[in-house]
């Protein structure tokens, strides 16, 4: 497999262990009274969310990597190659993330310069 076709499937497989971990959220959810979407998760949950995806990738050589975009202070995740520490897939992009921060950046300026 090419670095690109391994991305794809590990990106597949990443795609459907989250889609499971949403779908026991909402199950879990549905359970308890009615809650904001964007609540605070605990430890234990994430911790098992990652490592639920690690075991994913591991069949592939690969790990995940959570990375910190400064200027938009948001995560994304990398999936690096554990033979060469290459970085085989970021989801999303950081060439996106980059644009969208300067397009914010951007449109900041073109507000600024208007009020």
């Amino acid at each position: 497999m090419t670095g690109g076709e391994i991305g794809v499937h590990i990106q597949q497989k990443v795609n459907n262990f989250m889609n499971q971990l949403i779908q026991n959220a909402r199950v879990e959810e549905n359970r308890k009274e009615f809650t904001p979407l964007e609540k605070p998760v605990s430890a234990k949950f994430l911790q098992n969310a990652v490592n639920g995806m690690n075991d994913v990738v591991s069949s592939t050589n690969t790990h995940l990597k959570f990375e910190y975009h400064d200027r938009l202070n948001e995560y994304y995740v990398t999936i690096v190659d554990d033979l060469t520490q290459e970085v085989v897939k970021e989801i999303p992009a950081k060439k996106f993330l980059d644009m969208h921060a300067d397009m914010a950046e951007f449109m900041g300026l073109l507000v600024d310069k208007k009020a």
